[in-house]
This record gives C-alpha cells, structure tokens and sequence, in this order.
C-alpha cells in the first residue's frame, strides 16, 4: 500500500526489536518519531563515520498519511536536528536503485546521486528476504547550510 512501498521487492521484516536496540544505544543517533493520534512516520538520523555528515534512514510515512507533506516535515527536521546536534554540513541516504520514484522524489528535495553503490545485504533476513537477485543500494547526499530556518517541529 502507497507509492513508497518495496513490496515487489523485498518481503518480510525491515528491522526487529534488536536491531533498534542496537541501533539507539549508538552514539550520535537518533530516532525522529511523527505522531498524531498514532505514530505515522519516523527516521533514523546519526552521524557516526564522519563528523560533517549526518546519515538519513529508516524512513517511513504510513501509507494512509502519505502525500500529505509528513515525509516533508520529517525530511525537513531532520536536516534541522542534524545541523543543530551535530553542525553537520551535509546528509546522505542510501535506497534501492530500482525506486525511480523514490529517487526523483529526494532529487526535488536537493539529494544527488553521489555515484556510490553498495550491495544488498542478501542472506540476512534482519534487512528482508529479496525477491530480485540482483538489488543494489544507491548513495544519495545533499549539502546543508550552516543553520537550517526554523520549521515545524516533527513530534
């Protein structure tokens, strides 16, 4: 359900219970959580490798509260939260290289391809079970200026 959905590609668990311990006992990570009467989207944002560059994961909006600008508002604080935490002075992301759509969609938000590509983590049904044998996770990065204005803050 919803136009982000990877379900053609990749079936089953994206991340278990573990693997979000795990990720928040990282340092200079944090999880933004969108609510309204229920939780409706969140993001992973840490800055771990490199101190000038925050990473942007996780990302996801419910498929009924989709395009109603949340993944714009969750975007958007997380480029706040990272300069603001970290003065961080740019972002990148990975995705699946066949979201053509997804891809655009970043792109309109300032994201490039970087050229890196990395290879699915395949065997390791923490991350899902493929349907395609042959994906491929593409680097997206953004540049962010020193102070980011004030938006409305995703809680």
């Amino acid at each position: 359900m919803g136009w982000t959905t990877e379900a053609d590609l990749i079936d089953g668990q994206r991340i278990d219970a573990s693997m979000m311990r795990d990720l928040l006992d990282e340092p200079r990570t944090v999880v933004l959580l969108a609510e309204s009467d229920r939780l409706v989207g969140c993001c992973e944002l840490s800055s771990r490798t490199d101190p000038t560059v925050a990473y942007f994961g996780m990302f996801a909006v419910s498929p009924d509260c989709q395009a109603l600008g949340i993944g714009d508002s969750i975007l958007a604080e997380a480029e706040r939260a990272a300069v603001d935490l970290w003065k961080v002075s740019a972002m990148e992301m990975v995705t699946l290289h066949p979201r053509a759509e997804l891809i655009a969609w970043y792109e309109r938000r300032g994201f490039l391809p970087t050229g890196r590509t990395f290879e699915f983590p395949y065997g390791d049904e923490r991350y899902g079970r493929p349907r395609r044998d042959d994906l491929r996770l593409v680097q997206l990065a953004k540049s962010l200026p020193s102070t980011t204005a004030s938006s409305s803050t995703v809680s």
